[in-house]
């Protein structure tokens, strides 16, 4: 017993230091998607402050961040950012329900596919701005028509991802589950689900990049608040670090959305042993 001690200790010492790096780099990785925007900041920073450009259409990153500061400051801020994450919620909310629904019934049943997908793909390749003046045609210039119109962006990802995760699930491991006899539920709770969901979450980031993208558009359907607006005055009064600003905002708020969808998908896809998460660990 006494001889085995040292043992036992030298073999935890190695443990320990290769736990201390691992946590070290769990924190890093952060940091290193924030280095790329920083170098880029700090160095239109210093051409501006060398003299090489005055800054007038491209304000530096310290004119920006003043006029965020000062948008803060007055309580405007708040305002624009809370209308245009209520808009994006609900327009998400809307396009994941009925882009899982639809998409599922396409996936999973030939004779909707045939009926719902031609229409479907048709009506994916209208631009945005397009929708507009039929929304606010059917829906008026208020809250309703504008999250239609993000709703619209965040359906056909979603719809498609969907459908097309079905269809792509292996045919062997469908047959595995005929061959024990599952029940339609029991299917499509461990079978068909575990192999969609890797390509849902997918589709549900896809939706919510889109989802961004078309509140802009949405915004301009007479919007008093919300940052599209905020983008419209500063184009109007020729303010370029207030565009900027709503810019820089619109980046933080995406990621932000972004990654709380990988996060909380990420208990679910623990079972998964893909490339990219050997890569990570």
């Amino acid at each position: 017993m006494i001889s085995d001690a040292p043992v036992l200790q030298q073999s935890s010492e190695p443990a320990e230091a290769a736990a201390k790096p691992s946590r070290l780099s769990r924190y890093a990785r952060p940091m290193l998607g924030i280095l790329l925007p920083l170098i880029l900041a700090l160095g239109w920073e210093l051409v501006v402050w060398s003299g090489w450009s005055n800054g007038r259409l491209v304000p530096p990153p310290s004119r920006v961040f003043a006029t965020i500061a000062e948008l803060a400051r007055s309580g405007e801020l708040l305002r624009h950012i809370a209308a245009t994450l209520w808009r994006v919620g609900l327009g998400f909310a809307f396009g994941v329900v009925a882009g899982t629904l639809l998409g599922a019934i396409s996936g999973y049943w030939s004779l909707a596919r045939r009926l719902l997908d031609p229409t479907v793909q048709a009506l994916r390749a209208i631009p945005s701005l397009a929708w507009v003046p039929l929304f606010i045609l059917w829906l008026g210039i208020f809250e309703t028509s504008k999250i239609a119109l993000i709703a619209v962006g965040v359906f056909f990802p979603v719809y498609l991802g969907v459908m097309g995760a079905i269809l792509s699930v292996d045919r062997k491991i469908v047959e595995v589950g005929r061959i024990f006899r599952l029940s339609g539920p029991a299917m499509i709770r461990r079978i068909l689900l575990p192999a969609v969901l890797p390509a849902y979450v997918v589709s549900l980031r896809v939706g919510l990049g889109l989802g961004w993208m078309f509140v802009v558009a949405a915004e301009l359907i007479g919007a008093s608040e919300g940052l599209g607006y905020l983008l419209l005055d500063g184009q109007q009064l020729g303010k370029p670090a207030q565009i900027l600003a709503a810019i820089v905002i619109f980046a933080i708020l995406g990621k932000l959305t972004d990654w709380l969808i990988e996060v909380g998908s990420a208990p679910l896809l623990r079972w998964q042993d893909a490339f990219g998460r050997a890569k990570e660990t």
